[in-house]
C-alpha cells in the first residue's frame, strides 16, 4: 500500500494500515513527517531528496506494482492521481481522501483496469438524515462499515495502542489563545494536530444546562415578573433573525432562549439581550419568571412542546404548524379549551401584513361571495430536506401551505365547509409531488378559493400573488409589495417601499394581548380549524401519491 501526502490524515492512515498487517510506503516532501511515518512502521520516499518515486515503488512491490494507493495530499495538480495509476498493479485501486486534480489519463486506467474512488467523509450513513438524525442503522450483513462502525473501529485501535495520536499533536494552545491557533493555520508554519486545551475549572461550567448572559450574574429561576416574559424554545435562523427581533420590538421581556446544543442560544441570547441561555427546555417551562413560551423548533416537536407549555400554565405562540397529526390536534384543542385564560396562537403573520389589513377593510363592505386565487411560487426543496419528511417536517402543505389556507380563511371571514386537493401525477422526474398541488376551499358564506402551491417554477416570478374577484371588482396583491384595485371607489393602489409580511405586527398584537389581557388576536377556533384543514389536505395528497 502507498500513502501519498503524510499530513494528519495520511499518518493516521499509515497506522491503521499497519494495524491491519499491510506493508506501507509513505510519500511526502517533509522530512519530519517522513520520520513519523517511519516511526509508525512505514517505509518512506522523499521526492525532494531526488529519490525516484516510481523506482522505489517498483522495488517495494517486488516489481508487481502496489495493490492500492491512498491519496491524502491537498493539491490542484493532476500528478498525484497520474503517479498513483503508474504505481498500481493491474486491477489496483486508487482512493482519493484528500484533494487533487482529476484530469485522468484514460490510458493509465484502461490498460490496468484500475478502480478509482473518492472517499466520502466517514463512510456509509454520512449525509443520510434517516441514519444520522433518525437513528435508522444499516444491517451489518449488508453494510459492514458504516459511519458509526468506522468510529468504533478507530476507538478500538486507540484503546489497544495500535493507533497512537500523541505524536501527531504538534501544537497546544489554551482556550484563551484560540486566535493564535487559527493564525498558525494560515501562517505557513509546519503543523499537524493543533490541540485546544480547556481550563480544568471549565468542567463544572460545561455541565451547566442554563447559563446567565448578564455580566457578573449567575443563572437562577428568580427574575422579572413583567407581563409577557418570554422563553424561546428553538434558536434557528428564523427565530434568531425574525421572531426574536419582532418580540423584542413589541416590548416583550426576553427571559430565556433554548437550543439543543446551546451555541445558537448563547449567540442569539447575547445579541438580543436575553437574561439566560439554556439547553433544558423542561426546566424553562417550570420557571415562574416566564409567562409566555414561543415554540420555534422543528415541526415534529411542536405538539409535545405546546402541550407541555399549556400544562405549565404559559401563554403559547407557536410558529406554524401547530402539530402534524389529527390525534395531536385533538389533544391540544382539549387542553387549550380547558385553559381559557391562556392564549394559544399560531404565527399566521400574513393576516397582519398592512396590505392584507387593507384588503380586509375593502372586502368587509362587500356582501357577495368572493373568489380567491392564491399562487405560491414556493421554490424547490431537496427531497431529503427535513421539511419533506412527513414524520419530522410534516410535508410542505402542513409546514408552509397552512399560511395561505389561513390567509384565505381570514379574508373570507367565514368557516371552511369544504376542501379538496390534487397534486401533480406520478412521473419518474418528479421525486416529490405534494409540493406541486392545487387546493380548493369552500366557505360558509358561498365564497371559494384556490391555492396553487407550486415548487416547480422560476425564481424570477413573484413568490406570492393573491387575486380577489367579487361584486364586479378585482384586487391583486404581489409579493406583499404592490396592492392594486380595479373597480373600487376611492382605491386604486397601495405600494410599499419594502416587503412586509406582517411578522412584526403579528408579534406585537400577541404581546399586547398578553400584557393587557385582551382576547387572542387569532381565535382558538380558527387556529384549530386551519390546522385541521392543513393536516387533512396533506393526508389527502399523500393518499393520491
Amino acid at each position: 500500500m502507498v500513502v501519498t501526502g503524510l499530513g494528519l490524515i495520511g499518518l493516521l492512515s499509515v497506522q491503521m494500515l499497519r494495524a491491519q498487517g499491510c506493508r506501507v510506503l509513505g510519500i511526502d516532501y517533509d522530512p519530519s513527517r517522513l520520520a513519523l511515518a517511519r516511526q509508525f512502521g512505514a517505509e518512506v520516499v522523499n521526492p525532494s531528496a531526488g529519490q525516484d518515486v516510481l523506482a522505489v515503488v517498483q522495488a517495494f512491490s517486488r516489481g508487481r506494482g502496489v495493490d492500492a494507493v491512498i491519496i491524502t495530499a491537498s493539491t490542484k495538480s493532476n500528478e498525484p492521481v497520474s503517479q498513483a495509476a503508474r504505481m498500481c498493479r493491474k486491477r489496483g485501486r486508487i482512493v482519493l481522501v484528500g484533494v487533487a486534480g482529476l484530469e485522468l489519463s484514460r490510458a493509465d486506467f484502461y490498460e490496468k483496469e484500475l478502480s478509482f474512488q473518492v472517499s466520502c467523509s466517514y463512510g456509509p450513513g454520512r449525509y443520510d438524515p434517516s441514519y444520522e438524525e433518525g437513528g435508522n442503522d444499516y444491517p451489518v450483513g449488508f453494510v459492514r462499515w458504516t459511519e458509526q462502525r468506522n468510529f468504533e473501529a478507530v476507538l478500538d485501535l486507540m484503546a489497544s495502542g495500535q493507533l497512537d495520536v500523541s505524536p501527531l499533536i504538534s501544537h497546544r494552545f489554551t482556550l484563551d489563545r484560540t486566535i493564535e491557533a487559527y493564525d498558525l493555520l494560515s501562517s505557513g508554519e509546519p503543523s499537524l494536530g493543533i490541540l485546544l486545551q480547556y481550563p480544568r475549572d471549565n468542567e463544572a461550567r460545561l455541565s451547566q444546562r442554563t447559563v446567565s448572559l448578564l455580566e457578573g450574574n449567575t443563572a437562577s429561576t428568580a427574575g422579572s415578573t413583567t407581563a409577557c416574559s418570554v422563553a424561546f424554545l428553538g434558536a434557528g435562523n428564523y427565530a434568531g433573525r425574525v421572531l426574536i427581533p419582532a418580540f423584542k420590538a413589541a416590548g416583550a421581556s426576553l427571559r430565556t432562549v433554548v437550543s439543543g446544543g446551546g451555541v445558537s442560544a448563547v449567540h442569539y441570547g447575547r445579541k438580543h439581550g436575553f437574561t439566560q441561555a439554556s439547553t433544558d427546555g423542561a426546566a424553562v417551562l417550570q420557571d415562574p419568571a416566564v409567562d409566555t413560551v414561543v415554540v420555534a423548533t422543528q415541526h415534529v416537536a411542536h405538539a409535545r412542546q405546546v402541550l407541555a407549555a399549556l400544562k405549565a400554565g404559559k401563554h403559547v405562540f407557536c410558529e406554524k404548524p401547530l402539530c402534524l397529526t389529527l390525534e395531536d390536534l385533538a389533544e391540544i384543542e382539549a387542553e387549550a379549551l380547558a385553559r381559557p385564560a391562556q392564549m394559544l396562537m399560531l404565527g399566521f403573520n400574513r393576516r397582519f401584513a398592512p396590505q392584507v389589513v387593507k384588503l380586509r377593510q375593502l372586502l368587509a363592505n362587500v356582501g357577495e361571495p368572493k373568489s380567491f386565487v392564491m399562487t405560491v411560487n414556493a421554490g424547490a426543496i431537496p427531497p431529503d430536506h427535513w421539511t419533506q419528511d412527513k414524520a419530522v417536517g410534516g410535508g410542505r402543505i402542513v409546514g408552509e401551505g397552512c399560511h395561505f389556507i389561513d390567509l384565505l380563511r381570514h379574508l373570507a371571514g367565514a368557516p371552511i365547509v369544504g376542501q379538496q386537493a390534487v397534486a401533480m401525477g406520478r412521473h419518474p422526474a418528479v421525486a416529490i409531488a405534494d409540493d406541486k398541488a392545487t387546493i380548493t376551499l369552500q366557505f360558509a358564506d358561498g365564497s371559494f378559493g384556490t391555492v396553487h402551491y407550486l415548487s416547480n417554477g422560476d425564481k424570477g416570478f413573484p413568490k406570492e400573488r393573491l387575486e380577489v374577484f367579487c361584486a364586479g371588482k378585482v384586487l391583486q396583491l404581489d409579493n406583499f409589495r404592490k396592492l392594486r384595485g380595479w373597480g373600487w371607489k376611492g382605491f386604486s393602489r397601495m405600494n410599499l417601499w419594502r416587503q412586509d409580511k406582517g411578522q412584526a405586527a403579528c408579534a406585537k398584537a400577541f404581546v399586547e394581548a398578553v400584557k393587557t389581557g385582551a382576547p387572542c388576536p387569532i381565535s382558538l377556533a380558527e387556529v384549530i380549524e386551519v390546522s385541521r384543514a392543513s393536516i387533512e389536505l396533506q393526508l389527502a395528497l399523500a393518499r393520491n401519491e
